[in-house]
């Protein structure tokens, strides 16, 4: 109940004077990048890649400084932002092949039954062809693109998901490199939105970028699969570095080309833009996530728990709504987004969720905050994580609790646990209450199974 008493007890602000007519119920477009790290644009202190576009949205609308994923890894991050739950509680948390039930109740589902057009096109990763976590069973009424996230690997697949029908890349067929999945999914989210122009609509543009091809990089050396190095091409880098600040130059272009289409349709005053990332910088296909500083002077990368694998970037855009330039250290994370587009779309926000309605934070205005945000993550053992105010607890296999103080140590670099015992004591105690067991996802020690 401590949650509840906390929230009850915020200074929420004022409503509004009772003759203000009902804010109209916005679009929402949720862009998600695929491995890139809280350093990874512009506006958050990326010096090799320009990002013209992302860092103009950020300089008309609300930037983000401490804003995290679901978890460090894809499938569970995306399974928290779909849900709105913390890993603790979620149907997936870590990769592997666990799908979404017909009992989940997704993000997708609560804006369609509350009238809202629906579709998500790039990376889906929370289910199988046949079984009941595809798009189109949780909620998105048009689905295309990657069903499963190692097929996602490839920037130049042979097929695409369309619904429930695999569709033909002919460009792509023995070998060929014709036809890359990113403008194809580019072009697909301008048609969606030309479609439904005239209704409320929500879109999850889930792009691949900058994710690594593996197995490329395995035959080539090079895994940052894009058509060219564009305005990188002459750098005396590697050719993984050159792909991928490409990769993310090609991605800022084609957000722009988003926003510039909804004022040509004359909906952007109308429409909320997110973006934001499933998780921290890799480190795989040959880049080197330390050349572009992409974790942002933060510790770690993707698959820890440390700041520089999950907290990423986050920003709102929604001209006349979200202040211009306005920059916030409000504490959220991915479980949020649910209720927040609930609250937006004017739909019960379902019972039950680890997200609060942080919707306010998108006018400016103040919003409630969490007692505390809480992570585990299972692979190569059992992690978790706890924020709570300025202090971050970090354990490995059930083993010592480690504690940062975030306010003067973003980069986790001097552990107080031995000068905070009754703050180590809290934390332990929200790791073992936050959680509930899944059969899915046993708490193992590292190398046991």
């Amino acid at each position: 109940m401590t949650w509840l008493i906390a929230f009850l007890s915020l200074s929420l602000p004022a409503a509004g004077p009772a003759t203000a007519p009902a804010a109209p119920r916005p679009n929402i477009i949720l862009v998600l990048a695929d491995d890139l790290g809280y350093g990874g644009l512009g506006c958050y202190g990326a010096a090799r890649v320009a990002t013209p576009r992302l860092d103009r949205l950020a300089a008309e609308g609300i930037r983000f400084r401490q804003f995290y994923s679901g978890s460090t890894v894809c499938a569970p991050a995306r399974c928290c932002l779909m849900t709105g739950l913390h890993t603790g509680r979620s149907r997936i948390r870590g990769n592997g092949s666990v799908p979404l039930l017909p009992e989940d109740r997704t993000v997708a589902k609560v804006l369609r039954d509350a009238g809202y057009a629906t579709g998500v096109v790039g990376k889906w990763g929370l289910g199988e062809e046949g079984t009941p976590g595809i798009p189109n069973r949780q909620g998105f009424d048009e689905w295309f693109g990657f069903l499963n996230q190692v097929h996602a690997h490839n920037y130049y697949p042979e097929f695409l998901w369309r619904n429930t029908q695999m569709v033909s890349m002919p460009g792509n067929l023995g070998g060929q490199r014709g036809q890359y999945a990113h403008d194809r999914f580019t072009e697909e989210a301008l048609a969606f939105v030309e479609r439904h122009r005239d209704r409320p609509f929500f879109l999850y543009l889930a792009y691949t970028i900058p994710h690594a091809n593996n197995e490329r990089y395995r035959d080539t050396g090079n895994g940052m699969e894009v058509p060219d190095f564009g305005s990188y091409a002459d750098r005396d880098w590697t050719e993984p570095q050159k792909g991928h600040a490409a990769m993310i130059e090609r991605m800022d272009r084609d957000v722009g080309r988003l926003v510039d289409r909804l004022g040509e349709l004359g909906i952007e005053r109308r429409t909320l833009v997110l973006f934001t990332s499933d998780n921290g910088p890799h480190i795989e296909g040959g880049y080197d996530p330390a050349f572009f500083r992409a974790a942002g002077g933060l510790r770690g990368h993707k698959r820890d728990l440390y700041e520089g694998g999950i907290r990423v970037p986050m920003i709102a855009w929604w001209p006349g709504t979200a202040p211009a330039g306005t920059v916030s250290d409000h504490v959220w994370a991915m479980w949020d987004f649910l209720p927040v587009a609930a609250e937006l779309a004017g739909a019960e926000i379902p019972a039950g969720l680890d997200g609060l309605p942080m919707a306010p934070l998108l006018q400016g205005r103040p919003a409630p905050r969490h007692e505390y945000l809480y992570w585990e993550f299972h692979e190569r053992g059992f992690h978790q994580a706890v924020r709570a105010g300025d202090f971050k607890a970090v354990r490995h296999n059930l083993g010592a609790i480690e504690l940062y103080d975030l306010s003067a140590d973003p980069a986790e670099t001097t552990d107080l646990a031995g000068r905070h015992p009754e703050t180590v004591a809290r934390m332990a105690a929200w790791m073992s209450q936050a959680r509930t067991d899944s059969p899915d996802w046993p708490v193992r020690p590292a190398g046991d199974g």
